[in-house]
């Protein structure tokens, strides 16, 4: 990552979005062409690896992409230069760095299947996130009931919180970055099988270990599953043996997770139902710590799908939500007719709403404006359709705003003077 940084100074920033429990940093490389800044209307996008510390091929294949990012920068690769300039990019090859040191003692030929996996107190990281999706599911079985659970942005409970709770530090890291960062899409890298999960990774359904448990962004997880497999050298071939018992050639080297087997906790329905962000689960080899020898390979089967993939987060809408004086609203709420999940616009007013080809009603609704609707249509061609809204303060709001100015209250006469009036009216009458 340092020699990466040295290369191309001018588009990379290195910083660290933590330290495991052991006190290694938790380093993270930053590609963009205004590194270390946000900028307006420009989607962020994040690569992870290393999660389960023994699957050490996502952590290669990372660090094989910064240096292929940059080097392709520097040589005018129009389609990389596109996608730097447009895009703030952020890779963290070593999530469960302590994990990846114990399975780096054993090494490729010795290394089991669960050494190193965990982190160093004993935490599988990939369910260690709050369980969202109980609080979601058990508010819609309760239609009678006022729904207290949003759609979207579900809080973390109170518990999880707490000191005492069993989250490692990696995790909590890792939800600091993700609610600090405005993310649009991720993808985290493991090993083991050649598929690529997308959410829900939890079943609805109690007594059942396997369920097909769809998002209602469905179609969207589907497609950015699919540009994945179908693009990688070997997850679609149907002539490929299988890794292990189970063969995805069925869904084109895709699977819902919780049909595959059921994870309460895990990162992707975490980021779907607390952040704006749509991640996936990404199994780059039937091997979890392959040989030195069979990296060149690897990285020739996996770099166009990881090209790929990122590009995805220019499908869909994007836009500014600002009031009259064009000033961006934070936090206003994006609709889509037809698909109960929302987003919610970064601190700068800005938005990314990933959709599938089509034609959406898009609302765009804020405390103290009024709510505005718009027909925002996608095409098959890349690049997100622009969908500005501008909304007005309510009456009310204006009212608020103008007494704050002049530093009054709205008049409110006392009760027994209004009480005396009437009577004197009376009287006269």
């Amino acid at each position: 990552m340092k020699v990466v940084h040295e290369m191309c100074p001018n588009i990379t920033r290195i910083y660290n979005i933590g330290k495991s429990h052991q006190g290694l940093k938790l380093y993270a490389v930053e590609i963009s062409d205004h590194p270390g800044e946000h900028e307006v209307g420009e989607p962020e996008f994040h690569y992870i690896a290393g999660a389960h510390g023994n699957e050490v091929l996502g952590r290669e294949l990372l660090l094989l992409l910064t240096q292929f990012l940059c080097q392709e920068y520097l040589a005018g690769n129009a389609r990389i230069v596109r996608l730097v300039e447009e895009t703030r990019i952020h890779i963290v090859p070593s999530l469960n760095p302590d994990g990846y040191e114990k399975a780096y003692e054993g090494g490729s030929e010795l290394g089991g299947w669960s050494l190193g996996r965990w982190t160093h107190d004993g935490i599988d990281f990939n369910n260690n996130f709050p369980d969202l999706n109980t609080l979601l599911w058990e508010a819609e079985d309760r239609q009678n009931v006022p729904r207290k659970v949003p759609n979207h942005y579900i809080a973390i409970p109170e518990w999880f919180l707490s000191e005492n709770a069993t989250v490692a530090v990696e995790t909590r890291a890792v939800i600091a970055w993700m609610e600090k960062i405005p993310f649009v899409l991720g993808g985290n890298l493991q090993g083991g099988e050649l598929v690529v999960a997308y959410p829900y990774d939890m079943v609805r359904t109690l007594w059942k270990t396997q369920e097909r448990t769809p998002t209602p962004d469905d179609h969207v997880f589907r497609w950015l599953a699919y540009s994945y497999a179908s693009t990688h050298r070997l997850m679609t071939d149907a002539r490929r043996r299988v890794c292990h018992t189970e063969d995805f050639q069925k869904e084109d080297g895709t699977v819902n997770g919780a049909s595959w087997h059921t994870v309460a906790g895990s990162l992707n329905d975490f980021s779907y139902l607390h952040t704006n962000c749509f991640e996936l689960s990404i199994y780059v080899g039937c091997d979890k710590f392959p040989h030195e020898s069979e990296l060149p390979e690897e990285w020739e089967n996996n770099r166009e799908s990881l090209i790929v993939f990122m590009e995805q987060v220019h499908r869909g809408i994007k836009g500014v939500v600002s009031d009259v004086h064009g000033r961006g609203i934070p936090d206003a709420v994006i609709s889509v007719e037809g698909v109960d999940h929302d987003l919610r616009t970064a601190s700068d007013g800005d938005y990314w709403r990933l959709l599938n080809p089509g034609e959406y009603v898009v609302t765009a609704r804020a405390e103290g404006f009024t709510s505005s609707t718009k027909n925002c249509m996608v095409g098959y061609d890349m690049g997100a359709t622009k969908c500005d809204f501008t909304l007005s303060k309510t009456n009310l709001a204006r009212i608020r705003e103008i007494m704050q100015k002049l530093g009054k209250q709205p008049v409110s006469l006392p009760a027994r003077p209004l009480r005396l009036r009437g009577r004197k009216r009376r009287q006269r009458g």
